[in-house]
């Protein structure tokens, strides 16, 4: 792009312009780093401050982001998830036209944890369990570990490789998901926990628990996934029909 020096747009607007529909355009893919100050000042042919002004425009509108001692990267998409809609953490990542994918770190059938014995009846001893890597352009997101009632043993490890969930378990021969329970914390990111997600301990995460249910009232699977939060928000939409009185 050749700056119009004689244009009302002043140049460090133009520059940003033109760094943006770079942006837009994916040239800057796969690492997200920007050129230096210095290399943007040289190819346009303006000072350093004018390359420093339209940086920050972009840091201003939240295309780009500037990392300590590291340089100037295109913004990472914030992705979402609702929690007000049925819909598995897979799916959700895939509707939003992520390059998701899932990773199957174990797959075992194991006595249900003590806290889950309330949960699945205390007649259930027996539950299956998963624990799978959500990641989205090859960069780990989410961790999801879960527990499914027995009945769910005969899932086999190459659906649990590549299929979500709710799809496992609508499958299942008399299941169907009608509701489910969520809720949200934070914790410090745990050394396991941490060494999968690809984050220093201790790191903030967000914490979703789920609990689905069944037609008849049983509770057939709960997850609780870490989630990296400067990748993900958790989002609820409530509808309100107000009134004025008097």
């Amino acid at each position: 792009m050749t700056l119009q020096r004689e244009n009302a747009t002043s140049l460090y607007e133009q520059i940003a312009t033109a760094l943006r529909q770079e942006i837009q355009q994916g040239r800057f893919a796969p690492t997200g780093k920007l050129p230096s100050e210095a290399e943007l000042s040289d190819r346009f042919a303006v000072s350093r401050v004018t390359v420093r002004l339209a940086l920050g425009r972009l840091v201003d509108e939240r295309v780009v982001e500037r990392k300590q001692g590291k340089g100037t990267f295109v913004k990472q998409q914030r992705l979402r998830h609702r929690l007000d809609v049925l819909r598995g953490f897979y799916d959700s990542l895939a509707q939003q036209g992520a390059r998701a994918g899932m990773e199957l770190l174990r797959m075992e059938e194991c006595d249900v944890p003590p806290g889950l014995q309330e949960t699945f009846g205390i007649e259930v001893a027996r539950c299956l369990y998963l624990e799978r890597l959500h990641c989205v352009d090859g960069a780990p997101v989410a961790l999801a570990q879960t527990c499914m009632l027995p009945e769910a043993r005969v899932i086999s490890r190459e659906q649990a490789q590549v299929l979500p969930s709710y799809e496992m378990l609508e499958r299942l021969p008399g299941w169907h998901i009608v509701d489910a329970d969520l809720s949200v914390t934070a914790v410090a990111a745990a050394s396991d926990i941490a060494a999968c997600l690809k984050v220093p301990p201790q790191s903030p995460l967000l914490v979703l628990r789920r609990t689905s249910r069944l037609t008849d009232g049983r509770a057939c699977e709960a997850t609780v996934f870490h989630i990296r939060p400067e990748r993900f928000e958790l989002v609820v939409r409530s509808e309100l029909e107000a009134r004025l009185v008097g």
